[in-house]
Order: structure tokens, then C-alpha cells, then sequence
């Protein structure tokens, strides 16, 4: 009888044990599997992408590479992005883009789901990148040092006097990953631009990236994205005493279409 229990208990941790085993091992798979995919893709399409930007003055092809990139690295982690509400964007309009932000995997999903042509607002560190950083100037990214706000606002104006007509630009408003899969207060520097352009706003929301990739994990799971576009707001009806106002309007679209469970299961 002794001998039973025993043996039960032995199995039982065995298990136990031998589950612990495979959950890291399946960590550590998924780790390297990503960083091979990453930088296989990433060594093959340097090359185009950094001619495109030269040969392209206006960045568009070099734009229209990195989404197979994107699609790339999509396909391989087995993360399907979709899209509510694209019918909302106007052809050929230049946009002010303004989404939450939850994981790595946001750009992604971005940049295979909207289908139209935009530029990232990316840290100036970039730059110093041999040819990588030149590539992206020429791309017509805009830069901006984050740790000085006036640079900041003077490198996006300076930047959006580069953009190509009908190119949108996209902020962050958050200014960084979510810490906690809840939507931050917003940063104003999107909101500004849009007032002083004249542009329209458009507020997307990311659902579901979070549990593809949290910030702080190297391990990505497979699973769906949702990107929700929700209706245009005219940054051109309101003042820099309203902009308060406009941020508010946006962020509060974004939470409309916001779904922390989602996938529901």
C-alpha cells in the first residue's frame, strides 16, 4: 500500500517536473525562432529597402518593402491582424494617425492592415546608423530627440515640410508601450501638428496585440490582432486653447473600440 502511494507521488512530481521542462523549452524555441526570422528577413529585404530609399526620393517604395517584412515576420509567429473600418479612410488624404500602444507587434499589424502610405515618428538615435539611419532619413521618417521637447516639436515640423502629399504620419500618443494593457493618458505633440496643419485626426485602435507580445516578454504567442479605425476628427476646428478638447474626443474614440479580452474566448 506504502509502495502505491509512494509511487503515485514520485509520477506526480515527475509530471509536474516534466511540464515545467517542456514550458521552457518551448520559451527558449519560440526566443530563437523569432530572432532567426528576424534577422533572416531583416539581412535580406537591408539591402532593397536601403536602395529604394535613394533611387525613391519620395519614400514610398521603401515604405512599400517593409510591409513584406512585416508580413514576413507576421506569418512565421502565426499572428493574424485584421481590420474594422477602413472604409473610413479617405484616398489620398494625408492623415495624423493616432493609436494606443500594447506591444512590438502594433507596427505590424499597422502597417499590413491600413494600406496606405505613412511615416513613423522614431528617436533620433536612429540616424547615427551606418546607411540604416540615412535610409530612413531618406524614407522621410521624422526624428526627434526625445529628452528636449522644443527639438521635438521643431524636428516634426521640420519633417512634415519633407512628407510626400497624401502620406500621413503616425504617433504613438502614449509615447510607449502599455505597462499594464490599460490606455495611458495621452502625449499632446500628435495633436498639435494635426491643429497646426490643418489635418484630419485618425484614431485607431489596437485590440489583442498584448497578448500576441506584453512589453518586458521575449516570448511571442500566436494569435489574431484587431486594428479598429474609428471616424476622422478635423484637427482643423480646433485652437491650441482647444486642443485639450481634441484630445479627449480622440482618446475617448480610441477606448470606444478598445477590448482588453480580446480574443474572447
Amino acid at each position: 500500500m506504502n509502495f502505491h502511494l509512494h509511487k503515485d507521488a514520485a509520477m506526480k512530481g515527475y509530471g509536474k517536473g516534466g511540464k515545467v521542462t517542456m514550458d521552457f523549452l518551448s520559451r527558449i524555441g519560440k526566443i530563437l525562432w523569432l530572432d532567426f526570422w528576424l534577422g533572416l528577413a531583416t539581412l535580406t529585404l537591408f539591402a532593397p529597402v536601403t536602395v529604394s530609399a535613394f533611387v525613391d526620393s519620395t519614400g514610398n517604395l521603401a515604405f512599400s518593402l517593409s510591409k513584406v517584412w512585416a508580413w514576413i515576420m507576421l506569418k512565421v509567429t502565426g499572428v493574424r491582424p485584421g481590420i474594422r473600418g477602413r472604409e473610413k479612410i479617405r484616398k489620398g488624404q494625408s492623415y495624423i494617425i493616432i493609436a494606443n500602444h500594447q506591444s512590438h507587434f502594433d507596427p505590424l499589424a499597422l502597417v499590413t492592415t491600413l494600406r496606405i502610405q505613412f511615416r513613423w515618428i522614431a528617436k533620433k538615435e536612429l540616424l547615427k546608423v551606418p546607411l540604416f539611419g540615412h535610409a530612413l532619413y531618406a524614407s522621410r521618417n521624422i526624428f526627434v530627440d526625445r529628452s528636449d521637447k522644443k527639438k521635438s516639436i521643431t524636428s516634426i515640423h521640420e519633417g512634415m515640410n519633407r512628407l510626400p502629399a497624401g502620406v500621413s504620419i503616425l504617433f504613438f500618443a502614449e509615447g510607449t508601450r502599455s505597462p499594464d494593457g490599460k490606455i495611458q493618458e495621452f502625449k499632446k505633440g500628435g495633436f498639435v501638428t494635426a491643429i497646426e496643419r490643418g489635418l484630419p485626426i485618425l484614431p485607431v485602435t489596437i485590440n489583442g496585440s498584448r497578448k500576441v507580445l506584453p512589453k518586458g516578454s521575449t516570448v511571442f504567442y500566436p494569435g489574431p490582432i484587431e486594428v479598429v479605425v474609428g471616424d476622422p476628427i478635423e484637427g482643423g476646428n480646433y485652437t491650441a486653447d482647444t486642443v485639450g478638447e481634441l484630445v479627449k474626443k480622440t482618446r475617448d474614440t480610441i477606448i470606444s473600440n478598445f477590448n482588453p479580452d480580446y480574443p474572447e474566448k
